[in-house]
């Protein structure tokens, strides 16, 4: 049976979206054709409001939809730390916590020389634009605990160090919940060299 072609377009642009294979899209698609018009138009509507509205702060690259975004305009949060983190999706993650409240910087990836990606397509030059000057005293490097993250925190305190600003690593290690026995050497190594007084 031949599909028709409405739903093949659908079906092969729904494949595109990141961890959606050909029998996921086909069950999506299905899926959205069984819905009511109205639920599908607000998925279109919502689709096309975020491309709309949706963009990066002018200053720290978070996304917002108003720019500058919530974090840097609000005057309660210490503005003397910068925690950079690669991605947007990583803000919302270290805000879960209700712990840190500094600002933000996302460097919009990590430095990957197999991918193509080297320091001069990140937002480092808008980070150091931002270091210069009294106003920032710490700087922390929230990468992720990958080979790119580390290379890329690397990068970065070699840059930011001279500025006489304090550069920190957030700590790594065994995750809470977990046995060591599944612990693998670098990350015992990262739990090791982290480890704090009690």
């Amino acid at each position: 049976m031949s599909l028709p072609d409405p739903l093949v377009r659908l079906i092969e642009e729904l494949q595109r979206l990141p961890g959606i294979g050909p029998k996921g899209a086909q069950r999506l698609a299905f899926h959205m054709l069984k819905t009511p018009r109205e639920r599908t138009d607000a998925l279109t509507d919502a689709l096309r409001d975020v491309k709309e509205r949706v963009t990066y702060c002018s200053i720290c690259n978070n996304i917002t939809d108003l720019d500058p975004c919530g974090f840097c305009r609000n005057d309660a949060r210490d503005h003397h730390m910068i925690c950079v983190v690669e991605e947007p999706q990583n803000v919302t993650a270290i805000e879960k916590t209700r712990d840190f409240k500094g600002l933000y910087h996302v460097l919009m990836g990590a430095i990957s020389p197999l991918q193509g990606i080297g320091p001069d397509d990140l937002k480092i030059k808008s980070l150091l634009a931002r270091i210069g000057g009294d106003a920032v005293t710490e700087v922390i490097l929230a990468t992720n605990p990958t080979v790119e993250g580390e290379a890329t925190a690397l990068y970065l305190a070699r840059l930011l160090k001279p500025l006489g600003v304090r550069v920190t690593r957030i700590a790594m290690g065994v995750p809470v919940g977990s046995d060591l026995e599944y612990a693998d050497e670098v990350t015992m190594h990262k739990a090791l060299e982290g480890r704090r007084e009690v």
